[in-house]
């Protein structure tokens, strides 16, 4: 079972469990998801589907649980702060009741947000973050780090079988026009002719990993034996600064638009890189996708995107 399914990772992930001959069930809402995402999926007969909202519980009989649900962008995740936290912690806890019941392992996609705005630099899984549990972006970022609590608590008082991955900044063929999210908005801007919007001044960094990459990782870390629970970080340990991703990304798109600077939002973290160490000697996984090769696919996916609707 994929939560979270019709979602941008969701359903790349999905194309690659079909692609192994796994019988896969999904489920959305379509809060921040669109179903075209599943459209592919849809005749395939080792696929089936439910719109349900997993605040709900909803009982299935499953092998594996890869839990996704969330609205993992601000733009989704701030418009319904309440029902954003309400996704995270009652989802959660529902297929954790699932997978104590069937005996089913359920993967938990955490996220780099539980670093907060890190004071340590790469972050490794050791780490306890710097969160504001306060600020605007906490519906998401302490709702994810209480995931991790109720995940771990079942493992230790109930032996759930739990894995939880944390989840750096992903990008790739999937992604929504109107995401909010740093790559999409970059890449949309340019081939719209926009001003490419630049929060702060440019400096604060990301590492971005292609969503092919990511979802291997998340398929290893299913695979591992159940005394290996995570949490494991799963990004790209290349650093770059957003003003050097708008210069690469006007580069690819051939676009002469211009930076637009604008006020940096409130706890948005200034620096961000994944010490995958532990994903390399565990999983035995790396991110193997150039970052312009990426890009560059996905460059290709917004422009067939844009052509087909009305936003271009």
């Amino acid at each position: 079972m994929v939560t979270g399914g019709a979602g941008f990772i969701g359903s790349n992930l999905i194309r690659e469990l079909l692609g192994q001959g796994h019988d896969v069930f999904a489920v959305d809402n379509y809060f921040s998801s669109d179903e075209k995402n599943i459209s592919e999926f849809l005749g395939e007969p080792n696929f089936s589907f439910a719109q349900h909202d997993v605040i709900e519980p909803l009982y299935r009989e499953v092998d594996e649980i890869y839990h996704l649900a969330a609205p993992a962008s601000p733009k989704y995740y701030q418009q319904d702060p309440v029902f954003t936290s309400k996704t995270i912690l009652f989802g959660s806890l529902n297929q954790l009741e699932l997978a104590t019941k069937t005996g089913a392992k359920v993967l938990f996609a955490s996220t780099s947000e539980v670093y907060g705005d890190p004071a340590e630099h790469p972050q490794r899984e050791s780490y306890w973050g710097n969160v504001n549990p306060i600020g605007p972006r906490a519906c998401y970022d302490e709702s994810k780090r209480a995931m991790e609590t109720l995940a771990f608590d079942y493992f230790r008082q109930h032996g759930t079988r739990i894995k939880v991955a944390r989840i750096f900044n992903t990008f790739g063929p999937g992604m929504a026009i109107e995401d909010g999210r740093v790559v999409s908005n970059l890449i949309v801007q340019a081939l719209r002719g926009e001003p490419l919007t630049i929060y702060g001044d440019g400096s604060q960094t990301r590492s971005l990993c292609f969503v092919d990459d990511l979802v291997q990782g998340l398929v290893l870390m299913m695979g591992t034996d159940d005394d290996f629970v995570g949490p494991v970080n799963l990004g790209s340990g290349h650093e770059l600064s957003i003003s050097q991703l708008a210069d690469i990304v006007l580069e690819l798109c051939g676009s002469s638009s211009e930076l637009d600077y604008r006020p940096l939002p409130q706890d948005d973290p200034k620096k961000r890189r994944a010490d995958t160490s532990l994903a390399t000697s565990k999983l035995n996984w790396t991110p193997s996708t150039d970052l312009t090769l990426g890009l560059a696919k996905t460059i290709q996916y917004f422009e067939t995107a844009l052509a087909a609707s009305s936003l271009k």
